[in-house]
C-alpha cells in the first residue's frame, strides 16, 4: 500500500490533477510492484498565500509525499524516485526542480487498515521488493 499527498498551487494543480495522478500511480505500480488497483492519492491545490516555498522554484513547485509500510529495497525506493522525476517532468513539464518527493515508512502495526492492523492482514502482493 502506498498513499500519496500530492501538494501544489491551485492554479496549477487543478488542471493536471488525474494526469499527475495516473503519472505517479505507473511509477508506484512499476517500481514496488503494486496491483494496479491499489490507488490511494489526495490533492491539495492551494493558494499562493498557503503555499510559501524558496527562490528558485517555479509556481509548477510541487511536493508529492508517499506513504509506506517498511519493507521496500533502497534499490526499489530509488527507482520510484528516478521514475516519477523522469515521467513526471515528460508528462506535466514539471522540471526536476520544481518537485519534490519524500517517502515516509512506517511498520505495519502502524497502519490500521479494513478494522485490523495491517500486519495482521493478508495481502495480495508483496511488500518486500
Amino acid at each position: 500500500m502506498a498513499q500519496i499527498k500530492i501538494y501544489g498551487l491551485d492554479e496549477r494543480l487543478n488542471p493536471i490533477k488525474k494526469n499527475l495522478s495516473e503519472v505517479i500511480h505507473s511509477c508506484i505500480v512499476d517500481a514496488f510492484q503494486l496491483p494496479p488497483d491499489k490507488k490511494f492519492h489526495r490533492f491539495f491545490p492551494m493558494p499562493k498565500e498557503d503555499f510559501i516555498f524558496a527562490n528558485g522554484r517555479s509556481d509548477a513547485y510541487t511536493i508529492i509525499e508517499i506513504s509506506i509500510f517498511e519493507g521496500r529495497s533502497a534499490a526499489a525506493k530509488k527507482q520510484l524516485i528516478s521514475l516519477l522525476f523522469q515521467r513526471i517532468s515528460e508528462t506535466t513539464g514539471i522540471l526536476p526542480n520544481d518537485l519534490e518527493i519524500t517517502i515516509f515508512e512506517t511498520p505495519k502495526n502502524n497502519w490500521g487498515i479494513r478494522g485490523v492492523p495491517a500486519d495482521e492482514l493478508q495481502l495480495d502482493y508483496k511488500v518486500n521488493v
